[in-house]
C-alpha cells in the first residue's frame, strides 16, 4: 500500500495514462455493446458508378427505416464478383448474404449449389407484379429476382455530330450503318490520322459480336444446349465485322471497351454499340447530344440484330437460415420494390421488371426507355446454362484470330465449333466417378497425407516443443517459452494463408473437383496430372513461359546492374535520379500495366507516336499481332522489374570495400578487369538470391500478361502457364485440373530454385 501511495504521488503521468486507458476500454466496450444490437448484412455487386449511387441512397434509406440493420456494400467488376462469390461460398460456406448480378450467373451457381431457391420465400401475389422475364427460373426453381430487364446492347449516337454532316436520323439498315459511318469518319486536320470515327464498339469480344451473328440467322446453341457455331451465318458475320474495319474503315483498327467508351464520351466517335448500363454516363456528357436507336435491320436477311437480353437482380446465399434469412429477404424485397425500381428507371433509363412501375407515365413516356424496350423485343434471352461459359471461351480465340488475319472466316467458324465442343466436355468432366465405389487410390492418398501430417507434427515437436521441455542451453525456460508465444501468432497466420491452402491444393489435384462436383468431389488419383502432361497446350505455354522468364530476368539484371553502377558513382542530382528510377517499382503493377496497354494502342498510343515522329516508322499493331503482343508484355515487365534489381545491386556495390579497387588500380587493372575480378564475384552472394526471386516472380507474374494482353488476347496466344491455368480454374471451373497444373508449376520452380542456389554456392562467403 505504501508503494502504491508513493507511486500515486510521484507518477502523475503514469496515473493519467492508466485513467485514459480505462476510459478508452470502457468506451470500446460500450461501442461494442451498442453495435452488437445491429445486424450487418453483406451485399456484393458489379454496378457501374451511376447505379452504385442509387443503390447507396436506397441502402441509406433502408437503414433509416430499420435502425437495427446495417448493410455493407462491396463493389467488384462483373467477372471479379462472380469468381469471388464462388470462392467464398463454394469453398468456405461463407460469402455475402446477397449477390447482385446478371442472370447468366445462374447455371453455374446452381450446379455448384451455392444459391438458394426463392419460390417459397415470396408469395404468388408478390411475384405476380413482376414481368416473367424478370424472374430467373432454372431446373424448376426460382433463383433470381430481377430489378432490371435488359443488360442488352443498342445503338447510341451523337446527334450533334450527325447534324454536322447533314444527318438527322440514325441508320435504319446495316447497309446504311456503313454509309453513315463513312460520312462520319473524318480526318479533320488533314494529317492522315482519323480524328473522328463513324462507329466504335468493343468488337473484339464475342458478346458484342452476337447481334450481327444473329442478324444472319445464327445462334450460340440449340435446344439441347449443344454449340451451333460452324455455319454460314458465322462466316458472313465475321466478314461483315472485318469489312467494317478493313474495307470501309469506319471503325478503329484496335478498339476495346475502354477505347470505345472514351472516344464516344469525348465526342470523337459518332456512333457506339454499348449496353444499357452505360447510357446514363453519356446522357450527362457535355460532348454528347445523346440519341438512342435500335440496332438497324440487316436488309440482306430481313432480320434485326438480336443482342442477348438478360435480367439483373439478386441471388440469396444458400447457408442463410432463421432470423437472418428473414432480414435478408426483407432487404431483397425493398431493393426490388416499386419505389426502388422507379428510382433506378427515372434516373438511369433502365427497364423496371415490375409491371406497375413500367406503366407509370414518367416511365412509359420516356423515349429512351421506349427505345430500349423495342430493342429488347428484337433481342434473345441469354442462355443461363453453364455451357454458355464454355461457348464464350471457345468463340473468343477463334473470333480474334479472324480479326487478326491468322484465320479465314470459314476456318474461324470451324475452329470455334471444335473448341466449344471440347470445352463443354471439359466443363462437365469428373461426373462419371461412382461415389459409392471403394477407391483404393483415395485410401492411398489419404494415408500418404496422414503420414505427411504426422511427419510435420514430429518435426514441429523436435524443433519447438522438445527444447521447451528440456530447456534451451543457455536460455531460461521461461524466456524460451515467451519467445515461442511471441512467434505463435505469426506461425498460425502462415499456417492459415500458406500451409493449409498448399496442402488443400495438393489434395484436390488428385480429385475430380469441377463445376458439378465442387461439393461432392472424389479422389481419382493421378488422372489430372495425366491430363496436364498429355495436353499439348501445356508444352506450348511452358516454352513461352521459359522465353518470357529468361528474357525478362536477363534484361532486369543487365539494366539493373548498369543503373546501379551509374548511381554508385558521383553524379549530380543522384538522389532525384534514384527516386525517378524507383518509381516504376513503387507504382502498383496493375496501374503500370494498364498505362502501358494504352501506350501500345495502334492509333494514339505513345509508343507508336514516338516511333513515327522520331524514326518515321509505320504504326505497329502491338496488341493485334500475337508476337507483337507478347513483346509488348515483355517490355512492360522489364520496365517494372529493373528497379528491384537496381536496388539490390546498388546495396551490394556499396558494401564492397573501396580499398580493393584502389589496390587494383595501383596494380594497373583496367576498369573492365576491376569489374570482372572484384565487382562480379562480390556481387554474386547478393545477386543470386535476387535472381532466384526474380525468376520465381516472373514465372508466376500473371498481372502484366493478363492486363496488357487483356486476358491472353489475341486468340489466347499470349498466355504463360500461370495465366492459362487461371482461365482453366475460373472460366471453366476445372478446379482439379488447375490444382494439378499449379502444383506442377510449384515443383518446377522449387526444384530449379534449390538447384540454382546450390550450383552457385550462394551461401558461401565471397571472400
Amino acid at each position: 500500500m505504501i508503494r502504491g501511495i508513493i507511486l500515486y504521488k510521484i507518477s502523475p503521468f503514469l496515473r493519467s495514462r492508466i485513467l485514459l486507458t480505462l476510459l478508452l476500454f470502457l468506451f470500446l466496450m460500450l461501442g461494442s455493446a451498442l453495435s452488437a444490437e445491429k445486424t450487418t448484412l453483406h451485399l456484393w455487386h458489379p454496378m457501374p458508378a451511376p447505379s452504385r449511387a442509387v443503390l447507396t441512397e436506397l441502402v441509406a434509406e433502408y437503414e433509416k427505416l430499420n435502425p437495427d440493420i446495417s448493410v455493407h456494400l462491396l463493389y467488384k467488376e462483373n467477372e471479379e464478383v462472380r469468381m469471388a462469390y464462388m470462392s467464398a461460398t463454394g469453398f468456405t460456406e461463407g460469402g455475402p448474404d446477397l449477390l447482385y448480378g446478371p442472370s447468366d450467373f445462374t447455371g453455374a451457381l446452381v450446379e455448384m449449389g451455392i444459391i438458394k431457391p426463392l419460390e417459397n420465400l415470396f408469395t404468388e401475389a408478390e411475384l405476380a407484379d413482376f414481368d416473367p422475364k424478370g424472374l430467373t427460373w432454372y431446373q424448376g426453381h426460382l433463383y433470381q429476382i430481377g430489378d432490371e430487364l435488359g443488360n442488352h446492347l443498342a445503338l447510341v449516337y451523337n446527334k450533334r455530330l450527325f447534324a454536322e454532316v447533314g444527318l438527322d436520323r440514325p441508320p435504319e439498315t446495316l447497309q446504311e450503318l456503313i454509309e453513315f459511318g463513312k460520312k462520319l469518319t473524318l480526318d479533320k486536320n488533314g494529317d492522315g490520322i482519323i480524328d473522328q470515327y463513324g462507329l466504335v464498339w468493343n468488337f473484339t469480344e464475342p458478346f458484342f459480336f452476337m447481334p450481327f451473328y444473329a442478324s444472319y440467322g445464327g445462334w450460340v446453341m440449340d435446344a439441347d444446349q449443344n454449340p451451333t457455331l460452324n455455319n454460314e451465318a458465322a462466316v458472313k458475320a465475321f466478314k461483315f465485322v472485318t469489312d467494317m474495319r478493313d474495307v470501309h474503315g469506319i471503325i478503329p483498327i484496335e478498339c476495346d471497351y475502354d477505347i470505345a467508351d472514351s472516344k464516344f464520351n469525348t465526342g470523337t466517335a459518332a456512333m457506339l454499340i454499348n449496353g444499357a448500363w452505360s447510357w446514363a454516363k453519356y446522357m450527362e456528357s457535355p460532348d454528347v447530344d445523346f440519341g438512342l436507336a435500335v440496332l438497324p435491320i440487316n436488309a440482306e436477311t430481313g432480320l434485326y440484330p438480336a443482342p442477348m437480353v438478360a435480367t439483373k437482380g439478386y441471388y440469396l446465399n444458400p447457408y442463410l437460415e432463421g432470423d437472418r434469412q428473414d432480414k435478408v429477404v426483407a432487404l431483397m424485397k425493398f431493393l426490388t420494390g416499386p419505389e426502388a425500381q422507379f428510382k433506378y428507371a427515372s434516373r438511369l433509363a433502365t427497364i423496371p421488371t415490375r409491371l406497375e412501375v413500367r406503366n407509370r407515365p414518367e416511365i412509359a413516356n420516356d423515349p429512351i426507355i421506349r427505345t430500349s424496350m423495342e430493342q429488347v423485343s428484337h433481342g434473345k434471352a441469354m442462355p443461363i446454362s453453364p455451357q454458355m461459359r464454355a461457348i464464350w471461351d471457345a468463340m473468343r480465340p477463334a473470333y480474334q484470330n479472324v480479326l487478326g488475319g491468322s484465320m479465314t472466316p470459314e476456318a474461324g467458324a470451324a475452329y470455334q465449333q471444335e473448341l466449344a465442343e471440347q470445352k463443354v466436355a471439359e466443363l462437365f468432366e469428373g461426373q462419371d466417378v461412382d461415389p459409392d465405389a471403394v477407391n483404393i487410390t483415395a485410401i492411398i492418398v489419404y494415408l500418404a497425407g496422414l503420414l505427411l501430417v504426422i511427419w510435420a507434427l514430429y518435426k514441429l515437436f523436435i524443433a519447438f516443443l522438445l527444447p521447451l521441455i528440456r530447456g534451451i542451453p543457455g536460455v531460461q525456460v521461461k524466456e524460451s517459452r515467451f519467445g515461442v508465444l511471441m512467434v505463435a501468432p505469426a506461425a498460425l497466420f502462415i499456417f492459415g494463408v500458406v500451409v493449409y491452402p498448399f496442402f488443400y491444393n495438393l489434395i484436390i489435384s488428385f480429385s475430380n473437383m469441377g463445376l458439378t462436383t465442387v461439393n461432392d468431389w472424389q479422389i481419382i488419383g493421378l488422372a489430372q496430372y495425366g491430363k496436364v502432361l498429355t495436353d499439348s497446350q501445356f508444352y506450348h505455354f511452358f516454352l513461352k513461359t521459359i522465353i518470357w522468364t529468361v528474357v525478362n530476368v536477363v534484361l532486369h539484371v543487365v539494366f539493373g546492374v548498369m543503373l546501379a553502377l551509374l548511381l554508385n558513382r558521383p553524379l549530380p542530382g543522384k538522389g532525384l535520379i534514384r527516386v525517378l528510377l524507383i518509381l516504376p517499382w513503387a507504382v502498383p503493377s496493375y496501374i503500370t500495366a494498364l498505362t502501358w496497354r494504352g501506350m501500345f494502342n495502334i492509333d494514339y498510343g505513345a509508343v507508336n507516336i514516338i516511333l513515327r515522329n522520331l524514326f518515321g516508322m509505320e504504326p505497329i499493331s502491338w496488341l493485334i499481332d500475337p508476337t507483337n503482343a507478347f513483346i509488348a508484355t515483355i517490355i512492360t515487365n522489364v520496365w517494372l522489374g529493373i528497379p528491384f534489381m537496381m536496388i539490390i545491386a546498388l546495396g551490394g556495390l556499396q558494401s564492397i570495400p573501396q580499398e580493393l579497387y584502389e589496390a587494383a588500380s595501383i596494380d594497373g587493372a583496367t576498369a573492365w578487369q576491376q569489374f570482372k575480378k572484384i565487382t562480379l564475384p562480390l556481387l554474386k552472394p547478393v545477386m543470386v538470391p535476387a535472381i532466384t526471386l526474380g525468376i520465381v516472380w516472373t514465372f508466376n507474374n500473371i498481372n502484366v500478361v493478363w492486363l496488357v494482353s487483356n486476358g491472353g488476347q489475341p486468340g489466347d496466344q499470349t498466355h504463360i502457364l500461370v495465366s492459362f491455368v487461371y482461365r482453366a480454374a475460373f472460366n471453366l471451373y476445372r478446379y482439379g485440373y488447375a490444382a494439378a497444373f499449379s502444383f506442377m508449376i510449384f515443383l518446377m520452380l522449387a526444384i530449379f530454385s534449390v538447384k540454382f542456389m546450390q550450383k552457385n554456392k550462394v551461401t558461401e562467403t565471397a571472400y
